[in-house]
């Protein structure tokens, strides 16, 4: 498992020669791998050419060739889009944060404003990252998405309506009679992050039909996968997308 993100996990040659192997072996060793400063945020770069340095930001699209745009995770959500119509690639990164301000959504979006894309027309990848099995998160978490989205129960297990509307799940601790220090664990959800995206899509105007999920959990397959939830410290992945 080749790791391709500058982390202090990794030495920095080393990853520089992982990204070289892995365009390699993608047969596009000649094409310039465009990559983002990641901060979990809504913005998306157009690029036309190769950057001279990495920008802030956790979304690219083009219509440029032998452009590749990368995407780096480790438990996040990287989906991939693809306009065959007008010849249009994106490529986004897609955590809590991203997905609660649908990043997915603006990235079809600007794709329609910049090259013409009929989100009908298009085609959607995501890759593997954390799975609903075990992606668990608290309660601002599930409020935020519950002010959001009027269909987020459908993406959570556990008691999102007690945590949404802000009730105790555990309103009388003492009854459990359990001593000082061994109170229970806080309650928690379980999000899907694969099942929000999908329905953000399909939200923005693509065909269900067209959005394709990979399935792997990071958290599950660190035998395979890199996974920061559960390793903590770790490597990065990265899914590619371009244009020849």
């Amino acid at each position: 498992m080749l790791n391709v993100g500058f982390t202090d996990w990794d030495r920095r040659d080393r990853v520089e020669t992982n990204r070289r192997l892995f365009q390699k072996a993608l047969g596009h060793s000649d094409s310039c791998l465009v990559t983002l400063r990641q901060v979990h945020s809504d913005v998306l770069r157009v690029i036309r050419e190769p950057l001279p340095e990495a920008s802030t930001g956790d979304a690219l699209a083009t219509r440029a060739r032998d452009l590749l745009l990368g995407v780096q995770t480790a438990d996040c959500i990287p989906i991939l889009l693809v306009d065959p119509r007008h010849r249009a690639v994106a490529a986004i990164h897609a955590g809590w944060r991203g997905t609660l301000a649908r990043i997915a959504a603006k990235t079809v979006g600007r794709m329609a404003m910049e090259f013409g894309t009929r989100p009908k027309d298009l085609l959607a990848a995501m890759g593997p990252g954390i799975g609903r099995c075990c992606y668990e998160v608290g309660p601002d978490v599930v409020k935020e998405f519950a002010a959001q989205f009027p269909d987020a129960g459908e993406w959570f297990d556990g008691p999102f309506v007690a945590l949404a509307s802000g009730e105790d799940p555990n309103p009388l601790p003492w009854l459990t009679m359990m001593p000082p220090g061994h109170q229970p664990a806080p309650v928690r959800c379980h999000l899907d992050l694969y099942a929000a995206n999908s329905a953000i899509l399909a939200d923005a105007g693509m065909q269900r039909k067209n959005i394709f999920a990979a399935d792997l959990c990071t958290s599950c397959r660190t035998d395979l996968l890199f996974s920061y939830r559960r390793e903590g410290v770790t490597g990065r992945m990265m899914a590619v997308i371009g244009l020849v």
